[in-house]
């Protein structure tokens, strides 16, 4: 009976990798049929994606470039468009692509689908501090149905990008600091947002970027050079691309910086020798907008035919906007500057892909106007939206047992420039969010009855209306609020202060030097606090900010990020204690913004420094090397306590594991939720090694009293980096393993790699 079971096991696998195979062999002989019909302009044509450049469901475009644009299309020469939005625009577009030009090959359509749709969710680096990977899933899995609802089929999300600056304003739209988390990330967000199979309706291409190192853009400042070394690159960087490829992401981005000292655009090996290369990566690689043009300016080109030269041959594939793979392929082929069989290889890239979507099937399967009605902004993903905002709030300190705030009998006064904001928690990146549709903190406040909420803005933080375009015009000069506020705050139990970013002063060319709070907020803080000292600060913000002076005076800090369009009822719901937070940062506060770049898993020095008193030791003169708040920091209304440190060998081969535990008991007087981290230190290795790393984690739900033994399995394969070998392997010798509640841990178990 066993034999006939594993017969009909073995049959079933060889009839499904049959099966799959078929249906591979069938794409692969598709694409060659159509390539070989297509024109060398159609090729360079399927390489070319626009802006949308007119109302397509309106007059024909105006002016002599849009009708370039628009003769292209009607030639077959456009291969995707982007920021084209809703059902109808989106049907009159593939209609023309697919019914009057001569071959019919539909169009792929792109947008910035970043942290929702409709419904907007937390900013990713608010979400990875939920540190909750099935929740980033969900969340990716609803802007992917309600994005492919409303026509389109390819999100340029999810950012990957590694960064230790605050300074740098796209540290919004990533995971934090550390490679295992932010690649445990990468695939759950790719996973989200393509679904099992990208054939279904509800499922949309990922887009993984930006390739590679723009997280370590000099000084902060967007679109900058890099400078990292090679180890950095494998070690830091890499990781979580290749956690994208491994969990299937059908396309990538490439990066504005250089490395190397080349734009990334025209680097041919990160491109071909990495990512098509060592990775097997099959899908297709999109610049950035303009990014192939822009490699002229980076003095790498010298012109828009050396520009497209360059990139091509380096492995771009598609042209966000420069036009220049349109214009310029043909004659560089012609020419014999560039071979035909790389411009085949990018088509096939491209075409695979819109294969695998179903357009081929059913070019117009993503509109349907119905379908958008129902499920943009429903109340099933608005419920989803509140969850993911609650799981992003990090506690960062709770002196006194201030919070969370009893429900009844009290006076409490609302103050801040964003405490009535619908606007800013959006957040940037919004999409198709609706204007000052996210529900505020004096709305949710408001929906508990039984305290009186006393409401006084204090200051304006900005002038005017604000969007992606526009810097913020921040408010210096206007104090005639803060009588008001003052008031409100002596006659008061409680201040509650809601500060922090504007929903634009975080995101793409978003650079701050100064990382404090915006405007005259910081002076009102220091104004309120001389009156009333019970105060919890709530800080909105897209990035970690200055927040030393609160951490020394301030009783309680909520730090609530941007939390989408929920953001008011999730906020209100931790205040009064209705959920325990339960956050962790996922990037290190610094103590000033001379600190930055800071982070947990820094390497050693030959001296290292302990204090400030030490002269001639790496520290600085004025402050101590730690950051304010480190990486996984994060506090709950209750306490945890950690006991008994254990670990069951002190040796493992390179084919044994060996198990380390803990104790972790509820203590305090609130049930709650706890993320135990491991993390382990490699003493000595072929390269300098960090002196923490991050290598599993383990979120536990304890009630008050209650405890458990927590576990990690240990291999060798957790101990692999990329060594001096040029290799990943892990290296004999000495480690230290720590669990604790955050990356401060200092208690260890030691043991030894053999072979």
């Amino acid at each position: 009976m066993r034999k006939i079971i594993y017969s009909l096991i073995t049959l079933l696998f060889v009839v499904s990798c049959e099966n799959s195979n078929s249906h591979d062999s069938e794409k692969e002989k598709f694409i060659n049929d159509l390539i070989s019909k297509m024109t060398l302009e159609e090729k360079a044509g399927q390489m070319n994606q626009y802006n949308g450049f007119w109302d397509a469901t309106g007059p024909m475009p105006e002016g002599d470039y849009q009708k370039k644009r628009y003769n292209e299309l009607m030639n077959g020469q456009v291969g995707s468009m982007l920021n084209v939005i809703g059902v109808d625009e989106i049907y009159a577009l593939q209609k023309i692509a697919v019914e009057e030009t001569r071959l019919g090959i539909p169009l792929i359509f792109g947008h910035d689908v970043i942290h929702g749709y409709k419904t907007i969710f937390p900013i990713p680096l608010a979400e990875s501090s939920s540190w909750d990977l099935d929740l980033m899933e969900k969340s990716a899995r609803v802007a992917a149905t309600e994005a492919s609802a409303d026509g389109l089929n390819w999100t340029f999300a999810p950012m990957v990008d590694i960064s230790r600056d605050a300074r740098w304003g796209r540290v919004m739209e990533g995971a934090g600091e550390d490679p295992y988390l932010g690649s445990l990330v990468a695939k759950a967000r790719v996973k989200g947002f393509q679904g099992t199979d990208l054939s279904e309706i509800n499922s949309i291409v990922a887009c993984a970027k930006h390739f590679a190192g723009y997280g370590f853009s000099e000084a902060g400042r967007d679109y900058n050079t890099t400078d990292f070394n090679h180890f950095t690159l494998h070690n830091t960087i890499m990781p979580p691309f290749k956690a994208a490829v491994d969990a299937g992401v059908r396309t990538f981005m490439n990066s504005f910086n250089t490395l190397d000292e080349i734009p990334a655009t025209g680097h041919i090996h990160i491109q071909r020798d990495i990512l098509k290369g060592d990775w097997d990566f099959d899908g297709f690689v999109v610049s950035d907008w303009g990014s192939i043009d822009q490699m002229i300016p980076h003095g790498f080109a010298r012109d828009g035919n050396h520009a497209a030269e360059l990139a091509v041959i380096a492995g771009s594939d598609m042209d966000m906007e420069s036009s220049l793979y349109v214009s310029k392929l043909v004659g560089l082929v012609n020419s014999g500057k560039v071979d035909i069989n790389l411009i085949d290889d990018a088509v096939k890239r491209i075409l695979r892909v819109k294969y695998e979507l179903g357009l081929f099937d059913d070019p117009y399967k993503y509109c349907n106007n119905e379908r958008s009605i129902q499920e943009l902004g429903s109340d099933q993903n608005m419920q989803v939206a509140l969850e993911a905002a609650k799981k992003s709030i990090v506690l960062l300190k709770n002196n006194n047992q201030l919070l969370p705030l009893e429900k009844e009998g009290k006076k409490i006064a609302l103050i801040g420039p964003l405490a009535d904001d619908k606007n800013s928690p959006l957040g940037n990146w919004r999409s198709q969010a609706v204007y000052n549709s996210a529900t505020s903190v004096l709305e949710g406040m408001n929906k508990y009855k039984g305290n009186r909420i006393v409401f006084e803005k204090g200051v304006e933080l900005y002038y005017g209306k604000t969007n992606f375009h526009n810097r913020v015009k921040l408010n210096y000069n206007d104090r005639s609020d803060f009588g008001k506020a003052k008031l409100a705050a002596a006659t008061s139990d409680v201040v509650v202060m809601v500060m922090g970013e504007e929903g634009h002063q975080s995101g793409e060319g978003r650079s701050r030097t100064n990382i404090g709070l915006p405007g005259l907020q910081f002076e009102l803080l220091k104004e309120i606090y001389k009156i009333n000292q019970n105060i919890i600060l709530v800080v909105m913000s897209g990035r970690p900010l200055d927040l030393s002076w609160a951490d020394k005076n301030i009783p309680s800090i909520v730090q609530a990020w941007q939390l989408g369009s929920k953001s008011g009822d999730a906020i209100a719901q931790v205040l009064y204690g209705d959920y325990n937070p339960s956050g962790k940062l996922t990037m290190s506060f610094p103590r000033n913004v001379g600190q930055v770049p800071i982070y947990y898993n820094f390497k050693n020095t030959g001296r290292p420094s302990t204090s400030i008193e030490q002269v001639t030791n790496s520290g600085y003169a004025d402050v101590v090397n730690s950051p304010l708040y480190s990486f996984g920091h994060g506090l709950s209304y209750t306490n945890f306590k950690y006991s008994n440190l254990t670990i069951d060998s002190g040796e493992l081969d390179y084919n044994s594991k060996i198990n380390i535990s803990v104790k972790i008991e509820n203590t305090g007087f609130f049930t709650g939720k706890e993320v135990a981290q491991l993390y382990i230190r490699d003493i000595v290795g072929s390269i300098a090694r960090p002196m923490k790393e991050l290598k599993g984690f383990e979120m536990i739900e304890l009630a008050p009293g209650e405890s458990k033994v927590v576990s990690f399995e240990i291999d060798s394969s957790l101990l692999e980096f990329y060594t001096y070998e040029n290799k990943w392997e892990a290296e004999d010798g000495k480690f230290h393993a720590f669990i604790g509640t955050n990356s401060d841990v200092s208690d260890y178990k030691e043991f030894h790699l053999v072979k």
